[in-house]
């Protein structure tokens, strides 16, 4: 992968798979697979709503998601959230009871609810799973503030090339899929008008950089994509 795409995009694909589960005892995973339930979403479900209780920390254990943050006009996508990566902890600190966004799957998914006292009793009494989850938290900031940055600072064009390298090389893995999101999606991601997504993912293709067909998706030419990412 070429590391590259990793930084400084506008897409805050979070790939920090939930490698703290590995530091809990066999007692601590059953003690929390005994205060877990797994839940099917359809496409286009609400996880979590901003501003109601907090009650669970949630792994995406299939399906893709976004978190985002809502007005009642308008959104802002903070984060797109893959399958192994976990939702809900901004909130784990018991000041903070509600949540401070929503978030909604983009597909099917299958999601594991945690109940947050017993993850907070874990991170208290689990000095290794505690760390591990400090570093998912600060890895996330660093994603947004770079977000942020991205979407502030280039122009329409870099911020499209940052989508579609990220969804193709971090998301799918590969460089032909189906696209699960529509151009409306496409637009609230990059921060951009629908009408604007859909003349620049023409002239991406007129130029040979992608290739779509419905929504079959298939990036033809990398290098380019990254150059144009890096430029902004």
């Amino acid at each position: 992968m070429d590391t590259r795409i990793l930084q400084g995009t506008s897409c805050t694909i979070s790939s920090l798979n939930c490698k703290c589960f590995e530091k809990l005892t066999k007692a601590e995973m059953n003690f929390i697979d005994a205060n877990s339930v797994v839940i099917n979403y359809k496409k286009h479900e609400t996880i979590c709503k901003q501003g109601s209780f907090v009650s669970h920390i949630m792994v995406v254990v299939k399906g893709l998601a976004k978190v985002y943050m809502d007005d009642g006009s308008k959104s802002l996508v903070l984060k797109v959230i893959p399958e192994g990566n976990l939702l809900g902890l901004t909130s784990l600190s018991e000041e903070h009871n509600t949540y401070a966004y929503s978030a909604m799957t983009y597909v099917e998914s299958v999601i594991k609810l945690i109940d947050i006292n017993a993850f907070r009793q874990l991170v208290k009494q689990n000095a290794e799973f505690a760390k591990e989850v400090i570093d998912i938290l600060s890895a996330n900031s660093i994603q947004i503030n770079g977000r942020f940055f991205c979407l502030t600072h280039k122009q329409a064009y870099g911020r499209l090339a940052d989508i579609i390298l990220c969804l193709s090389r971090l998301i799918f893995k590969k460089n032909e899929f189906e696209l699960p999101l529509s151009r409306k999606e496409l637009a609230e991601l990059s921060g951009m008008s629908p009408e604007t997504v859909i003349r620049m993912i023409k002239k991406f293709s007129d130029d040979g950089l992608i290739e779509m067909n419905g929504k079959g998706f298939k990036v033809l030419d990398y290098e380019r994509l990254i150059n144009i990412s890096e430029k902004g």
